[in-house]
């Protein structure tokens, strides 16, 4: 006969810390990817295709390389805290 054990309570609590873990890793992953996406392929990469446009009398490609990298990026920070906020309250690990 096979002994049956009950289910561990701290079970759900890792399931819970693994699914949690798992949307914190890929939102980190989405942001990393957008902001490589506006600083170096924006600023650098891209940056002789972007000039021909303007954007407040700067060519595009030199605006993303000297301002719109950092605008993107306070975004991604504003983007990031608010996420967090709701997959904390989501898994009941806010303060």
């Amino acid at each position: 006969m096979v002994e049956e054990t009950p289910p561990d309570p701290g079970d759900t609590t890792n399931a819970n810390e693994t699914a949690y873990w798992r949307e914190n890793v890929r939102l980190l992953v989405t942001l990393m990817v957008v902001w490589f996406a506006v600083s170096f392929a924006a600023g650098i990469l891209l940056r002789e295709w972007l000039d021909q446009f303007m954007l407040g009398g700067y060519p595009l490609g030199f605006w993303f390389a000297q301002q719109g990298s950092i605008y993107a990026f306070m975004l991604l920070i504003v983007i990031y805290v608010v996420k967090m906020r709701s997959l904390e309250r989501k898994y009941d690990l806010d303060d």
